[in-house]
């Protein structure tokens, strides 16, 4: 076997976890670019860390390179590009003017995005334990990529409309917990993996793809921000009319079950 041969393994297997580098790099990137007060950079870097956090699992069963590495490794670069990163840029972009109401409200400003960096690093925990046993048609808690992509799409969005952080310090503190208690809840969340877009599909199934990325292409932050609101959103919603059916064929039950029993008296 000649030195290329047996070195081009070894080059393949680098292929997934340089995209999951490079995914890194951008997470890292948008600490960066907040303290510098370049909140849009920042926000496209995290979008860009998504992107390229979706490529690498795709590549790796692609090239059939998995390895517990690659999975470990992954999971401390989503850490950092959708745990530590929004939080860190939330807190320059709006948390931080919370320091000037006192020292009560500066605190709650730091622990918001401690929370939601916290929220982050259980779910990635909770994910990576039950990854062999859980429904993969379903997550359980809001994916932290999404969850990032909320907080940076919020930023975005204001930063083009030259909305300031510190006009919504408050209601980007409530966003932040929200979106980090999601993360470590029950609620259900459709994953889309049992979809095979290796099936032949309906023109007209194309043609809404097309639409969609027309449409993202018009104004890329706003129609972000609302496809993943949406989708956020999509989960709380779900287990609210389920517990309302619950409770209607429990009511529906024992109204049936007493007038059985009353008609037995009778």
């Amino acid at each position: 076997m000649s030195s290329e041969e047996s070195k081009s393994p070894r080059a393949i297997y680098l292929l997934p976890n340089l995209f999951t580098t490079a995914a890194l790099f951008a997470g890292f990137y948008a600490i960066v670019a907040a303290m510098a007060d370049r909140f849009e950079a920042a926000a496209v870097a995290i979008f860009i860390a998504m992107v390229l956090d979706g490529v690498d699992g795709r590549v790796a069963r692609m090239t059939n390179t998995q390895s517990a590495f690659g999975a470990e490794y992954d999971s401390l670069a989503d850490m950092v590009s959708f745990g530590i990163a929004p939080a860190l840029v939330m807190y320059q972009w709006a948390l931080v003017y919370l320091d000037p109401l006192g020292f009560g409200w500066a605190k709650a400003g730091w622990l918001a995005a401690f929370l939601y960096t916290a929220c982050a690093a259980l779910r990635l925990a909770r994910f990576n334990t039950k990854v062999g046993t859980a429904d993969k048609r379903f997550f359980q808690g809001l994916p932290s990529p999404t969850a990032a992509a909320v907080l940076m799409g919020m930023v975005w969005v204001l930063h083009d409309l030259e909305v300031t952080g510190q006009t919504l310090r408050f209601v980007a503190m409530g966003v932040t917990i929200a979106v980090g208690l999601l993360m470590v809840s029950n609620v259900s969340y459709y994953s889309f993996k049992d979809l095979d877009f290796r099936n032949r599909v309906p023109f007209i199934a194309l043609l809404v793809v097309v639409v969609l990325l027309v449409l993202a292409s018009l104004d890329p932050p706003k129609i972000l921000l609302a496809a993943f609101g949406i989708y956020t959103l999509s989960g709380p919603v779900i287990a609210l009319l389920r517990w309302r059916r619950k409770r209607v064929r429990a009511a529906e039950s024992e109204t049936a079950s007493a007038d059985t029993n009353g008609d037995d008296g009778g």
